[in-house]
């Protein structure tokens, strides 16, 4: 019997939702192997003949299995209005559901079926169209290189001779930065993301001090720009770091409170809840967490709101950076967000913004706020599976299809895919320092829908633990490079190249097979790219589910092509080896799937 309490649809969200402005996404989910298929009905609520609702009725697809659900999926086009239901059948039943319940006959009348009045162009959710083909780099400034050593700090210590400490400074800066731009164009980054540059306390720079003036430790202004316009001339974008939660202890309004107390005119400028502002170990006023150097803005306060907004606006104006990556954006208000995302698209529409939301963020990337959200569920996964050995493949994808069908697809292409960075232990510390693991992770990475970032120095296996170890100095002897990794990296990212717009275009799926491979493909029309993931100390077989015969596969890692001489194919996988193959189908075939 089909189990109607497990049945779930709304008409909205990563249930329903417009690809573009002429193409309609519609999910459904039902309990794992309780359903046969699912037919859709849909059609026009206006359209009649002789009285009577013109539906039309499709087949939909099922697009994914977690550990509880079984989703379906269909796309219909050329629609302006709809209304739609689904028509579900197992072995024994066969039942109709629609926005005003379940029934055993398919309802004639349109009034009972699921509605969309209108399908709005402005209502698709578009982030800038650059996004999903960008390979991103994260950088901590501060670590990555010293290229002007009269900039350095009071007591800089000589680069990378010390462990990296909550206080202590190496003297990293732009002219570091724009040294190394070859090297990041040789390892194929088309974008970097940069910690926070603005004049602060800390060497990390999350403690602001002003947000209108550029760290004196990294350069000014002008060394800035000149950043931007050599990143933008070897085709890199540039997004920077916006501490709008909070400021730093040392933030001049900030010091007039503690100063003025009362009758300060900012003291609404922050969330005081009585003076004086610390009482013995007591503070009176809310910071991000409980840190008192970083007390927390009232973004709700108009002044507050229109001077960050300034800020946001100013850098874009002035050194024409690409994106903004929002720290801590979980904890502002959804209303500053939207006004933060209606003055930065007006001055550069294909500004990416991208918030830090470790959770689920859905209420964040429904068009009216972000672009994008760092994907740390993405990385929690990851790590349990590749590095942990918690889960097992099977679970693995069980749990990534729960994420993934948690989203639209136009937000799972660009969601911001790490394996690491600045909060996190490295990435090879987490896999307990064996690189076959580590390489597996970037193979993932780089494989997997959405756009990848790699933390500075993972591509070369440096090491360090938790935050303050994770941010050590980026080596530049390359005798202290793992440069059978970086090459390996390398290989990975010139593959998503090549294959961005299969990935993030097409549809995905995971395979299930032996416990020990990981195997997942995207599709779009005839042709797919699989990846075959071995994550064991033993060599593992994995059985190709596609009749081959006479058909050309690529594999990606090793350039090679050949054509198959039989359907009975497999990948024969080495301990912790993958493979990435490239092949055309037929069309009717992978549809049928």
């Amino acid at each position: 019997m089909i189990d109607l309490a497990s049945i779930y649809h709304r008409s909205g969200d990563n249930f329903c939702y417009l690809q573009d402005g002429d193409t309609l996404h519609i999910r459904i989910r039902t309990k794992r192997a309780n359903v046969n298929e699912i037919e859709i009905i849909y059609g026009d609520q206006y359209e009649m003949i002789d009285y009577n609702w013109v539906s039309h009725r499709m087949m939909m697809e099922k697009s994914g299995t977690d550990s509880l659900f079984d989703y379906w999926h269909c796309t219909i086009s050329n629609k302006k209005r709809i209304r739609y239901g689904f028509i579900i059948r197992d072995n024994e039943q066969q039942i109709t559901y629609t926005e005003k319940g379940f029934f055993p006959f398919v309802p004639e009348d349109a009034g009972y079926y699921f509605c969309l009045p209108y399908l709005h162009q402005r209502d698709v959710f578009s982030p800038p169209s650059w996004v999903s083909t960008t390979i991103w780099y994260q950088i901590f400034p501060e670590r990555f290189r010293n290229g002007n050593s009269s900039l350095n700090p009071r007591d800089t210590a000589p680069w990378g001779q010390e462990e990296p400490g909550l206080w202590n400074f190496f003297g990293g800066d732009f002219q570091g930065i724009i040294d190394s731009l070859d090297y990041l164009s040789d390892l194929g980054i088309t974008g970097i993301y940069l910690t926070p540059i603005f004049h602060a306390k800390s060497n990390h720079k999350y403690d602001t001090i002003n947000y209108l003036e550029v760290d004196p430790q990294f350069g000014d202004t002008e060394m800035l720009k000149k950043l931007v316009n050599e990143c933008h001339s070897r085709g890199i974008r540039v997004m920077l770091d916006a501490v709008f939660n909070h400021c730093g202890y040392h933030f001049p309004p900030f010091q007039d409170v503690l100063k003025n107390e009362e009758n300060s005119s900012y003291k609404d400028w922050f969330h005081i809840h009585k003076f004086p502002l610390k009482e013995n170990s007591a503070l009176n006023y809310e910071t991000f967490g409980f840190y008192e150097a970083m007390p927390k803005f009232n973004t709700a306060n108009e002044e507050v709101k229109e001077y960050l907004l300034h800020v946001a606006k100013h850098w874009i104006t002035e050194c024409n950076i690409d994106g903004w990556r929002l720290d801590v954006a979980n904890e502002i208000d959804h209303d500053f967000w939207r006004s933060f995302r209606s003055v930065v698209k007006e001055l550069k529409p294909d500004l990416f913004i991208l918030g830090e939301v470790w959770h689920d963020s859905l209420p964040w990337l429904r068009g009216d706020q972000f672009d994008s959200v760092m994907n740390y569920p993405l990385l929690t996964k990851a790590l349990q599976f590749f590095a942990y050995d918690m889960i097992s493949a099977q679970q693995f994808m069980e749990d990534m299809t729960t994420t993934l069908q948690a989203y639209p697809s136009t937000v799972n292409n660009v969601l911001f895919n790490i394996i690491g960075s600045h909060d996190t232990p490295r990435i090879i510390h987490e896999c307990s320092y064996r690189k076959e693991r580590v390489k597996l992770l970037f193979t993932f990475l780089l494989t997997y829908p959405g756009t990848p970032c790699i933390y500075y120095g993972d591509e070369i296996g440096l090491g360090g633990g938790s935050d303050p170890g994770c941010r050590k100095c980026m080596p530049w002897d390359t005798e202290k490079h793992d440069g059978k990794l970086k090459e390996f990296v390398k290989q990975l990212i010139q593959v998503r190249k090549q294959s961005s717009l299969l990935i993030n275009s097409g549809t995905f799926f995971f395979l299930s097979n032996a416990d020990s491979c990981l195997a997942y493909y995207a599709k779009q029309e005839g042709e797919i790219l699989l990846t075959v993931i071995n994550k064991s100390d033993r060599e593992a077989q994995f059985q190709l589910p596609f009749p081959l015969r006479g058909k050309k596969i690529s594999l990606l890692l090793t350039e090679e092509e050949y054509a198959a001489e039989s359907d009975d194919l497999a990948v024969i996988l080495g301990p912790y080896e993958c493979s990435i193959l490239r092949f055309n189908m037929n069309y009717e075939y992978i549809h049928a799937r």
